[in-house]
C-alpha cells in the first residue's frame, strides 16, 4: 500500500453537492411533508440510534430508548428515505487481516482470542460483525517476512510448481481465518499478490519489477493452485485481484502491472486457468488509486478480457471517490469495491473518523461500491510487524500489545458492519446541509441509515421514512448510525 508520500484527498464542498446528486444517479430530494400529517411528538418510535463521538466521548455506542416521532420537521432540514428506489446490494464491511495482523491476534491467549472474534466476527450484543475480509496471496509489506508460496534459490524456476505450499501462512493465518469461519461461515474473503515469485519477474526480485512474459501461464496457474489449495483448508476465496497496487513499485513485496498486461495476462491466461478449474472465484481488476480510473475502463474495453471479469478495486491514496461512478456508469454490469485505506499512526481520531466515514462507509457506497475495507486490522504498538520496506507507521484497527486498543478504523467500519449485512441494498436518501448520509435495506426489511455531522456545531434533524418522521440530533464530527428492525 502507498505510504506517508500520498496525500489524502480532501473533497470540497462542490464536490460534495455533485456526489449528493450524481453518485447514485439523480436520487429524489425529500418530498414535502403532508400538511396533515398527524402529530404522534408524544409516542416513542422503534428507531435506535448507536453513535460515534469525535471527542471519543461515546465510542459506538447504543443510546438509551428509542428516537420521538414528530409531527412536523419544523425548521429542521429533513433526510427523506425512499426504500422504492434502490441501488447496489452489499457485500460487507471490514478490514485486510494482514499476515502481521493474523499473528499477532493468534498468538493471544485462547479464551482471549475467542472472545475478541466473537467481539470482531459476531453480529450478537455489541460485536460489530465483520462480514469482508481481504488478504495477502504469499506476503503482504505488513508480513513478518516477505515470501511467496513457491520461492527458489537464485537461478532456479518452478514452472510446473512442484514446489507451491502455502508456507508461512500455515502457521497464523489459516488456522485464524478457520476460527473465524466457525463463528461467520459467509464471510467473504478476498485475496491480493503484493507479487509473483521472484523467479517469474523480469528483475528477479520482491521489490518491484514486472511479471515475465514468458511466465504468464505459470502464474495463472499459481493463482489457481491457491484458490484450491485454500478450499483444502476449509476456506473459499470469494474473489482474487491479480495484483495489489499494479502502479506501485516501492513497497517490498511489489510488482508492476501495466493495464496492457492486466489485460493480456487475464484475457490469455487467467481467465482461461480459472474457466478451466472449474473455479467460481471472482477476478476483480485494478486495486489501487481512484485518480487512475483509466486502468479499469482499458480492461473493460477488451470484451475478450471482460467476459472474465467481475468489476474494478479501488484504494483512495489519489483521486476521489467519485471514480468509482465513472467506471460503473461506463459498464454498469460490472461491480466496483473498496478494498484499502489506511489510517496513519499516531493517527487524529476525529479528523480520521470525519474523513473515512464521509469518503468510504458513506461515499464509497453513494458511488456504487458493493464493499468498504479499512487497512490492516492489527499492529502492536510500534506499528510491527512489517517487511525490510514495508509500511512503518500503519495503525491497525487494534493495538494489540499487553492489552487490546481499539483504535479509529474500527469504529469506522463499526459503524455500518454491525447492522448494514451482506445482501442489503442501498436505497435513495437525499443529502441536505452537513449531513453527509447513506442507506440501505436489509434481506430482513430492516433499514438502516448512517449520518455524520460534517460540521463543528451541534445539529438537529428529522428523518423521514413513509409518512412517519422522527427527530434526531448529532454533535459536530459525529457520526450516527440509526436502525429501524
Amino acid at each position: 500500500m502507498l505510504k506517508k508520500l500520498l496525500i489524502r484527498p480532501v473533497l470540497c464542498p462542490a464536490l460534495l453537492v455533485f456526489m449528493a446528486a450524481a453518485c447514485g444517479k439523480a436520487q429524489k430530494q425529500s418530498a414535502p411533508l403532508p400538511s396533515s400529517l398527524p402529530d404522534t411528538s408524544s409516542v416513542k418510535s422503534n428507531v435506535t440510534l448507536w453513535l460515534t463521538k469525535a471527542d471519543k466521548s461515546v465510542l459506538f455506542r447504543k443510546q438509551d430508548g428509542t428516537l420521538p416521532f414528530s409531527g412536523n420537521a419544523g425548521s429542521n432540514p429533513v433526510i427523506t428515505l425512499d426504500t422504492a428506489q434502490t441501488y447496489q446490494s452489499m457485500d460487507g464491511f471490514g478490514f485486510c487481516l494482514t499476515g502481521g495482523s493474523a499473528y499477532l491476534i493468534h498468538r493471544l491467549p485462547q479464551e482471549q482470542r475467542k472472545a475478541l472474534l466473537q467481539e470482531l466476527f459476531s453480529t450478537e450484543g455489541t460485536s460489530i460483525g465483520i462480514s469482508y475480509l481481504r488478504i495477502s496471496i504469499g506476503a503482504s509489506d505488513l508480513s513478518r517476512t516477505v515470501f511467496s508460496y513457491d520461492d527458489r534459490p537464485v537461478g532456479q524456476t518452478d514452472t510446473t510448481l512442484q514446489y507451491f505450499d502455502l508456507g508461512p501462512d500455515k502457521e497464523d493465518l489459516i488456522p485464524l481465518l478457520q476460527e473465524i469461519l466457525a463463528i461467520n461461515p459467509d464471510i467473504k474473503i478476498l485475496g491480493s499478490p503484493w507479487s509473483a515469485p521472484a523467479w517469474m519477474k523480469d528483475n528477479n526480485s520482491t521489490k518491484g519489477g514486472s511479471l515475465d512474459t514468458a511466465y504468464y501461464g505459470a502464474y495463472a496457474s499459481y493463482l489457481v493452485k491457491y484458490v484450491q489449495a485454500m478450499k483444502e483448508n476449509g476456506i473459499h476465496i470469494s474473489a482474487i485481484t491479480p495484483q495489489n497496487e499494479p502502479l506501485n513499485p516501492k513497497n517490498n513485496p511489489s510488482m508492476v502491472m501495466q493495464a496492457a498486461e492486466q489485460e493480456t495476462f487475464i484475457k490469455n491466461n487467467l481467465g482461461p486457468a480459472f474457466r478451466a478449474a472449474g473455479l467460481d472465484t471472482r477476478i476483480i481488476v485494478y486495486d489501487h488509486n481512484c485518480d487512475r480510473p483509466d486502468y479499469p475502463l482499458t480492461i473493460l474495453r477488451d470484451t475478450a478480457a471482460a467476459k472474465f471479469v467481475d468489476g474494478s478495486a479501488f484504494h483512495l491514496y489519489a483521486g476521489d471517490i467519485s471514480a468509482l461512478s465513472q467506471v460503473h456508469d461506463a459498464y454498469p454490469e460490472k461491480n466496483v469495491y473498496f478494498t484499502e485505506q489506511w489510517t496513519g499512526g499516531p493517527g487524529n481520531f476525529a479528523g480520521d473518523l470525519d474523513w473515512h466515514v464521509k469518503n468510504l462507509i458513506i461515499g464509497a457506497p453513494r458511488n456504487w461500491s458493493r464493499n468498504v475495507l479499512e487497512w490492516n486490522l492489527a499492529a502492536d504498538p510500534e506499528y510491527q510487524p512489517h517487511t525490510p520496506g514495508g509500511c512503518t507507521t500503519c495503525m491497525g484497527a487494534l493495538t494489540i500489545g499487553s492489552d487490546v486498543t481499539r483504535n479509529v478504523s474500527y469504529y469506522i467500519i463499526a459503524s455500518a458492519a454491525k447492522f448494514v449485512r451482506p445482501g442489503a441494498v442501498r436505497i435513495a436518501s437525499n443529502v441536505i446541509n452537513n449531513l453527509q448520509n447513506v442507506a440501505f435495506r436489509n434481506t430482513d426489511g430492516s433499514k438502516v441509515l448512517i449520518v455524520l455531522n460534517d460540521s463543528d456545531d451541534r445539529q438537529d434533524f428529522s428523518i423521514r421514512l413513509g409518512e412517519k418522521m422522527v427527530t434526531a440530533s448529532l454533535h459536530g464530527k459525529a457520526v450516527g448510525t440509526f436502525v429501524w428492525p
